[in-house]
């Protein structure tokens, strides 16, 4: 069974009202988006059949028209021949022509106020259509940032991540224990003695290095200072 019952029922409907009385909002919304898109097509049909019609009725008065301006020129040729009777009887169909014309153009003013009153109702329809629309991408957009959100706020205080956490916590202070132990053989221990090798290693070094020192004094002699 559709939301609305009637058109105007969706004309003056109030959305805000309908949603919150809603247990599910978004199926709601969804529900009156498509009623009021068919809505919109029965009307539009409907309007397609009354400008039909009109256009039927507009054709009919200018032959009706036409009818009635040849009954008044028949009428006009027999009182020139002297046939009142002839006359009479044209200046009859002539009126009833008439007749014709005046009730044709009472249904097409008729069916021209439905139309309006149509197009007025349509142009309503639309805006409450596109505010629906509208409702809905918002409501979209709202469902989908909850949701988002719930699955954050669901990882940030998941058991799971909150025991990872402090399985980190729990290696990491292992390792300042290893650390620390490691440091610890080195506390009060006095810098290893140089061994015999390094001993003549570091002799070794320091006699090329007089060595080059007495070759470049030998060959470079110092600036005598000025007296």
């Amino acid at each position: 069974m559709g939301i609305f019952s009637r058109l105007s029922d969706i004309v003056n409907s109030n959305l805000n009202a309908l949603l919150d009385r809603a247990e599910d909002p978004q199926k709601v919304i969804r529900l009156v988006i498509q009623e009021m898109e068919d809505t919109l097509v029965e009307v539009r049909s409907a309007a397609v059949r009354l400008i039909a019609e009109r256009r039927e009725g507009e054709r009919r008065i200018v032959a009706l028209t036409r009818d009635r301006d040849e009954w008044q020129r028949k009428a006009e040729f027999a009182v020139q021949r002297g046939r009142e009777d002839l006359a009479k009887a044209a200046l009859l169909a002539k009126s009833r022509a008439a007749q014709a014309i005046a009730e044709a153009q009472t249904q097409i003013d008729a069916v021209q106020a439905a139309i309006a009153q149509q197009n007025e109702d349509v142009g309503k329809l639309q805006a409450k259509l596109d505010d629906a629309k509208s409702r809905e991408k918002a409501i979209l957009l709202r469902q989908q940032n909850a949701t988002t959100r719930l699955k954050v706020k669901q990882s940030l205080y998941d058991e799971r991540v909150t025991d990872a956490f402090s399985r980190f916590e729990q290696v990491e202070r292992n390792l300042d224990m290893m650390e620390g132990r490691a440091e610890a053989y080195d506390l009060g221990r006095r810098p290893a003695e140089p061994s015999v090798a390094e001993e003549f290693a570091a002799l070794e070094a320091n006699d090329q290095v007089e060595r080059e020192l007495a070759e470049l004094k030998s060959r470079i002699k110092p600036e005598e200072k000025a007296a």
